[in-house]
């Protein structure tokens, strides 16, 4: 069984991660450049289900398949953010790893490094579908300095309280099951399985 579904994305990491958590059901994921396709909207969205919504509505027009889209951020107690701004905030710092500098120096002397990373996936079945959204979220801290060299984006400076691991560190599977957008996804399996 080979149930295409397209995710409005050219993540390699999230890509990844998808195919690893939804293959074994017998979906078949693809990305935009699978299928020579150009998608990428303005994220004009003030919450992360309102940008999920418009990456999801643009790919949905142009594709025969349901789509996903997913729009997630770090969240920084101490820094009021990133939050839906995090890829923006990357690149304006220098990308990765270099704006874990940014990060690690606007919080020295905060006591508070708590944090969390948050994902909200939305799923269009069908072009006049209402959207499905599946969240999920990974509390933790940032780390003093990055550790390890799994994962990809913030994963190097953020340890999570579940499973009480550093992300740079923690194998996939482990990440998968744990990680905001693993956590997401499993609510989206479960729907997918009905």
């Amino acid at each position: 069984m080979n149930l295409p579904l397209v995710l409005a994305t050219n993540n390699k990491g999230k890509l990844r991660e998808y195919r690893e958590i939804l293959a074994p059901m017998g979906y078949v994921i693809y990305c935009p450049a699978d299928m020579g396709i150009e998608c990428d909207p303005e994220e004009e969205g003030t919450t992360y289900r309102e940008n999920a919504y418009i990456k999801a509505k643009a790919m949905r027009e142009l594709v025969p398949y349901p789509v996903l889209a997913d729009d997630s951020g770090l969240e920084i107690a101490a820094l009021g953010g990133p939050g839906i701004h995090t890829a923006r905030f990357a690149k304006e710092n220098g990308g990765f790893p270099k704006v874990f500098d940014r990060v690690l120096e606007d919080l020295k002397g905060k006591e508070d490094r708590s944090a969390r990373f948050v994902c909200c996936i939305c799923l269009l079945e069908k072009k006049d579908s209402k959207p499905l959204y599946f969240e999920g979220i990974c509390p933790g801290r940032i780390l003093e300095k990055p550790v390890g060299e799994n994962g990809f984006g913030y994963d190097p400076i953020f340890h999570a309280d579940e499973p009480d691991m550093d992300f740079g560190t923690a194998p996939e599977e482990i990440k998968n099951r744990f990680s905001h957008r693993g956590k997401a996804i499993k609510r989206l399996r479960i729907y997918l399985a009905i």
